[in-house]
Formats: structure tokens, C-alpha cells, sequence
């Protein structure tokens, strides 16, 4: 298993004191402090995942529970109606994104916004956030859109318009907490409902119908 490099300046000040507090003679003290410094480490796990289905499924971005799948529309992804699945991520859910489907990336765009709790149903349209928009090989285009939450302070997103990545390649991390949703035609079978578990990089979630 390997960490989001995002993780370091968190754990590390946990590690100091750690040290600190060892040099002092205190070792209960500092033992606590490197079980903080590992649970926070935690909330950057990437661990390794793998998916064997063909190209026409689309994987969940995210760790977490499924809020819920419904019909929207997202100007940014072209005009017509496109199906969200909406993940919410709790503190102990992998907090690492990856991209759902391999393509290019068309747009990739932060929006300063609020940090309402990550369940609320408005969340996705006022909350600060990241939108990457990918083309797939056959011209289909699929968002993710990070979101913070009450908890996460911050979304990041490796990626830049122009990008080449492939499905399950890393494409963020949103610190300590949010909901992840991902966009998809309308013509999609979505394979997910409420309160289904997905796990980023692994689970299909929707796919091409045939």
C-alpha cells in the first residue's frame, strides 16, 4: 500500500513531537502521538485495486456509500441528460479518487463554494469543488466531481486539460471527508443504488449499454 503525498505534512508533525516527547522521557505521551500521526496517515491510503471487466464499465471514483443515482444536467459535459451516482465518504473511508474510465481529460476545474455537511443534497451544487471531465475512445464523456464536506478542507486534483489516463489511475484526494460523484450518459446502465458500497479503482458502477 502506498500514501498520497498530501499525507506528509499532517503526519509529520506527529512524528517530531513523537521524538520530542521520547527525548523528555515520555513515552506514553509519545506513543499516543504516533498512533494520531498513523491515524492520519490512514486517511491517505491508496491502496492497490484492480478491475478485470472490459472497457464499457465505468468504475466508482471514490470509497464510500452510495447516497444516491439520479438524472441531471451538467452543461459542462455537453447538453442532454446525464445520470449521477453520488458517494459519501466518512472519516474512515479511503480518501484517494481514481479516475473512473481511461480517456482524455477535457476540463479540469475548481470552484470556490461553501463546506456544507457532504450529505446534504444541495452539497453538490453549492460546496467548493473539482470538476474533471474525461473523453472516452468512443467519444462518451464521463465527469468526476470532488466535493468537500463539513469535515474535508480542501479538494486536490492531479489533473490538467490535455491529459491522457487510463481507468483506475490515481486523479486526486479531498482531505478527511466529502462526497465524490461521477457523471455518465443517460444511455448507461447504472449498476449501483442507494446504499451499495463502492471501493475506488474496483467497483463498476455503470456501464455502456450494448
Amino acid at each position: 500500500m502506498t500514501f498520497a503525498r498530501e499525507a506528509w505534512p499532517f503526519v509529520l508533525p506527529f512524528v517530531v513531537l513523537s521524538l520530542v516527547l521520547a527525548g523528555l522521557g515520555q513515552l506514553g505521551w509519545c506513543f499516543g502521538s504516533l498512533l494520531l500521526g498513523l491515524l492520519v496517515l490512514l486517511f491517505f491510503r491508496n491502496p492497490r485495486r484492480s478491475f478485470s471487466g472490459d472497457d464499457s464499465h465505468v468504475l466508482s471514483a471514490a470509497d464510500g456509500k452510495v447516497l444516491r443515482v439520479e438524472t441531471v444536467e451538467l452543461p459542462e459535459l455537453g447538453p442532454g441528460a446525464y445520470q449521477r451516482v453520488a458517494t459519501f465518504l466518512s472519516v474512515f473511508d479511503v480518501h484517494v479518487q481514481k479516475a473512473p474510465v481511461s480517456g482524455k481529460v477535457l476540463l479540469s476545474k475548481p470552484r470556490p463554494g461553501e463546506k456544507r455537511p457532504a450529505w446534504d443534497p444541495n452539497a453538490g451544487d453549492i460546496n467548493e469543488q473539482h470538476l474533471a471531465v474525461f473523453e472516452r475512445a468512443d467519444g462518451d464523456r464521463v465527469a468526476v466531481l470532488q466535493i468537500v464536506g463539513l469535515v474535508a478542507r480542501r479538494v486536490v486534483c492531479y489533473l490538467r486539460a490535455g491529459d491522457q489516463i487510463d481507468r483506475g489511475q490515481l486523479m486526486g484526494v479531498i482531505k478527511f471527508g466529502s462526497r465524490v460523484d461521477v457523471f455518465v450518459p443517460a444511455s448507461y446502465e447504472v449498476l449501483v443504488q442507494a446504499g451499495d458500497r463502492v471501493r475506488t479503482g474496483a467497483t463498476p458502477i455503470a456501464r455502456k449499454a450494448r
